[in-house]
């Protein structure tokens, strides 16, 4: 089963994935990098691309995506 991002969001967890990420000391720099220069490269990246790149967890790639797509709304 491949639950989309809009899915996660709505999981009642997902606050608290949210809050654990922001609290990772690379967390700034992985989305400040994933800003600048991958959603350059590709705009369609999905979290497990993400994920994969930067190696980093698939929470944080998603977390990441969903509030870079929140900013550009």
């Amino acid at each position: 089963m491949c639950m989309s991002l809009e899915d996660y969001t709505k999981d009642g967890l997902w606050p608290i994935l949210v809050e654990t990420v922001h609290a990772l000391v690379m967390y700034p720099h992985h989305k400040a990098y994933t800003r600048e220069v991958i959603i350059n490269e590709k705009p369609d990246v999905k979290p497990n691309e993400l994920a994969l790149r930067l190696d980093i967890p698939l929470g944080e790639a998603l977390v990441i995506l969903h509030e870079l797509k929140e900013q550009i709304r």
